[in-house]
């Protein structure tokens, strides 16, 4: 009750003298809420964001909205700010998301502009003014999976034999993530923070406050094997193909050969697909978010389609087996 007399205290001094209402618009897996603001005697909308400055930083969301917005990328314009007290008053780019959306349909076409905002943040990029998607983040995030979704989650303590060669995977994967060409990286580049919207370019883009210079296959992970969406592999291939096609045209540090292209995607999904069940169980558990519980079956599919093609990785697919066993048909392996 305190902090929204605060944020109601906030939004007088800022919109003085007009006449406004405040709804819930939404919240994420962090401390910030969203509220949209309603001018109805304007007939216009905003969004505030309410970050506790206790739990949050409105400083990168500030620093990551102007740099996209540099490149070109459709995110929120900021209207005020006030850092100290953890309040930003931004355009609102409507309440529907890509997720609510995508359907076979219109697929194709709400990927590539997808694909065509991704490519103008990462033709941007140069480093030095993004944190860095260092091994120790990387390593950090996929160790959540051990700890949360393997001990927590399921109550499972690992042999040392498996111990061992989660081990070997962990740094195998990193090794691979590493050696991609670095750009910017949303982070969270996916159907839930996309918004679609009617009669201007697409896609809006939120949530974009922890991107980094790191891997240029991350995004692409984040977009095409998605946490709450899932398509045929056929489709996913075919849209990776256009981009990295695209990438090379226009002079992205991608790979010059597509099956090493390929397979550096795969296994930043590893990372990623770790890191995000993790993530759910953690927010399940210590949060009491247990909707997140619902999105875990299509990360495991992910996640479980490349630990069975490469050797490497089938530690992890046979400890995946024994965790949440699942009949599983391959098509192809290397």
């Amino acid at each position: 009750m305190q902090r929204r007399a605060q944020l109601d205290s906030w939004l007088a001094t800022t919109l003085p003298g007009r006449r406004l209402e405040l709804a819930p618009a939404s919240a994420d897996a962090s401390f910030r809420r969203y509220y949209r603001v309603s001018l109805p005697d304007e007939g216009e909308t905003l969004i505030v964001m309410d970050a506790p400055p206790e739990h949050e930083d409105c400083r990168p969301w500030l620093a990551v909205a102007a740099l996209f917005a540099e490149a070109g990328a459709h995110v929120p314009q900021v209207h005020a700010e006030d850092v100290e007290q953890g309040f930003i008053l931004m355009s609102d780019l409507g309440d529907t998301t890509y997720l609510q959306v995508l359907n076979a349909d219109n697929a194709a076409h709400l990927y590539a502009d997808a694909l065509g905002a991704l490519i103008a943040i990462q033709g941007a990029s140069r480093p030095g003014v993004l944190p860095e998607y260092s091994r120790e983040l990387l390593e950090r995030e996929m160790r959540l999976f051990d700890q949360w979704y393997v001990e927590r989650h399921h109550g499972v303590s690992l042999t040392e034999t498996e111990r061992a060669a989660l081990e070997k995977v962990y740094a195998r994967v990193l090794d691979t993530n590493l050696a991609e060409p670095q750009v910017f990286v949303h982070r969270d580049y996916h159907s839930r923070n996309l918004m679609h919207l009617a009669g201007v370019a697409n896609p809006g883009i939120v949530d974009f406050q922890d991107a980094v210079f790191g891997p240029i296959t991350y995004d692409l992970v984040s977009l095409f094997k998605d946490a709450y969406i899932r398509w045929d592999e056929e489709f996913e291939l075919d849209l990776l193909i256009r981009y990295w096609e695209a990438a090379r045209g226009l002079g992205l540090p991608v790979r010059d050969d597509f099956p090493e292209f390929h397979r550096d995607y795969e296994w930043m999904g590893v990372q990623r697909h770790l890191k995000v069940l993790g993530i759910f169980a953690r927010l399940a558990i210590r949060d009491g978010k247990r909707r997140y519980l619902d999105d875990m079956p299509v990360v495991l599919h992910h996640l479980r389609r490349v630990c069975v093609r490469y050797a490497e990785l089938r530690p992890l697919a046979r400890l995946l087996e024994r965790l949440a066993p699942e009949p599983m048909t391959v098509g192809y392996t290397f």
